[in-house]
């Protein structure tokens, strides 16, 4: 059974431990265990707790009020909360916490409802990415298993499949881009969403997918035409250089714009050739897929 430090719960939740430790003092909604040097430890049903609380208190009921609610009348009041900024949090909650539960079914109907009200693109941009980095914490404090993630995110893989295949086949413009992940590269759901919004604009795509060797990249620049190479990197593999990859894509035809995005792409600090561009942020990704 996972355990959580009282630092995890403040990653996670985005309360302050300092904060926890008054609620444990003052209220009873958590009760957790110490080891014999007195360290707290929190059960994955207290995260769902504090994760159910943290967000009726931001949304204006005072803890006071909240210790003395059933865990019935918490889930009521939650589903009640009526602002955007609260849906979309409560949406996220409650996909960390059928991940956390291996409620996929749970998992799977909550995604499905926000797609059919907001379309992919949204549930995208609103509700996996702040999913994703939420994961990507628990990832950092080791309490996620590998079948949780995998579980979860390919739940997701699988929407947005369905809504690139939902858009038109024909492309409008001219204009070509190949996607891809370099090797040691396996997490495609970034890469997957740029698809989607470049093929809502009517790019003609070749999508490659994950772990490609630089030299199939050149081999296809030499044989067929190439407007942009767009790569993400979100987590290879132990043993990964980024400038090796770098090296490698000076090898391709130095007149092909090449897009690099992911938090690989963020860290990198060493030189590249001057077709090279990288994407340091969302917004950053968002702006030059609009305008390409």
């Amino acid at each position: 059974m996972s355990s959580y430090t009282i630092k995890d719960l403040e990653q996670i939740s985005g309360i302050k431990a300092h904060t926890i430790r008054i609620w444990e003092q003052r209220y009873h909604f958590l009760q957790p265990q110490r080891t014999e040097t007195n360290i707290r430890s929190y059960s994955a049903n207290e995260l769902k707790v504090i994760l159910n609380v943290s967000l009726l208190n931001k949304y204006g009921y005072k803890i006071s009020h909240i210790d003395k609610m059933s865990s019935s009348d918490i889930e009521d009041k939650i589903l009640g909360l009526n602002q955007f900024e609260a849906e979309k949090e409560r949406l996220v909650n409650c996909m960390i916490k059928d991940m956390v539960s291996l409620d996929m079914y749970s998992f799977e109907k909550n995604l499905d409802l926000y797609i059919a009200q907001k379309g992919i693109e949204k549930t995208i941009t609103e509700i996996i990415f702040p999913f994703l980095e939420r994961v990507g914490i628990l990832w950092i404090t080791n309490h996620i298993n590998p079948a949780q993630e995998h579980l979860s995110t390919n739940l997701i893989r699988q929407k947005i499949i369905l809504g690139i295949e939902k858009l038109p086949k024909i492309p409008t413009s001219n204009k070509h881009i190949v996607l891809f992940m370099p090797e040691g590269e396996y997490h495609e759901i970034a890469i997957l969403f740029v698809q989607f919004l470049l093929k809502q604009k009517g790019y003609s795509i070749d999508y490659l997918g994950a772990n490609v060797p630089s030299v199939d990249i050149k081999y296809l620049t030499e044989n067929k035409k190439v407007d942009h190479l767009y790569a993400h990197i979100t987590a290879p593999i132990k043993g990964f250089k980024m400038n090796k990859f770098i090296e490698s894509l000076g090898q391709i035809n130095p007149n092909i714009p090449i897009v690099i995005s992911g938090q690989v792409a963020q860290e990198y600090k060493g030189l590249a050739p001057t077709n090279v561009q990288f994407m340091r942020t969302l917004q950053d990704t968002m702006s030059y897929l609009f305008a390409i």
